[in-house]
């Protein structure tokens, strides 16, 4: 574990879980083709998380990050998404850097637990209970995006409406495995608060990773 931690210090070593090419399943880029850089690493914990591989960052290896941000320029891609895990477990700055040099967006998927790092053309803040946001990140995220999993999940949903900012895009999103009790509640909810909008994880219908 020692190894991994020190790759968050200047951030030019990286846990790489996985890296690809694919169409973006949610929120306001659903649709969008981009190269997703998973990161190993997260302690916020999701029961309901569908990437619990990524937890761990120490089964991960640990990667050159001017490797990780070649492989994105070969792909031709536009557009990074950087995901994990919590990807900002890790300082994000170089590899931003790097993509930013050759032109490349750069998207973060994050629940904001960990202070910001890296410099993102779009924010998409999904905070966690058990880990709310820290720093800034509500005021300066371009997306919001829930998972409800019950009801209650709509009350926090409206805490955090109010501490984004007013140009900030929102999102509900059913938690996969509880689509069919929840989505009517989710419809019915939208319908009278319109301010926000429906996330469907398309990629699952698809099919594709």
């Amino acid at each position: 574990m020692g190894k991994t931690q020190n790759c968050s210090r200047d951030g030019m070593n990286l846990p790489l879980v996985e890296e690809f090419h694919t169409i973006q399943g949610e929120g306001y880029h659903a649709g969008e083709a981009a190269w997703f850089i998973r990161l190993g690493g997260c302690d916020v914990g999701c029961s309901w998380c569908d990437s619990r591989f990524s937890w761990d960052p120490g089964i991960h290896p640990l990667v050159e990050t001017d490797e990780i941000t070649e492989h994105a320029i070969n792909s031709g891609t536009k557009s990074v998404v950087v995901t994990g895990g919590e990807p900002l477990m890790w300082n994000l700055d170089y590899l931003c850097a790097g993509l930013k040099k050759r032109g490349i967006s750069t998207f973060i998927e994050t629940s904001g637990s960990y202070p910001l790092s890296g410099q993102w053309d779009w924010i998409c803040l999904s905070p966690k209970r058990n880990m709310p946001p820290v720093g800034n990140i509500c005021l300066i995220a371009d997306e919001l995006k829930v998972i409800i999993e019950d009801k209650d999940d709509l009350k926090w949903a409206e805490k955090y409406r109010r501490l984004v900012g007013s140009r900030c895009a929102l999102f509900l999103q059913p938690e996969w495995s509880r689509f069919s009790a929840i989505i009517q509640e989710i419809v019915a909810y939208v319908k009278e608060n319109p301010h926000w909008k429906i996330s469907l994880q398309i990629h699952k219908y698809m099919h594709i990773p």
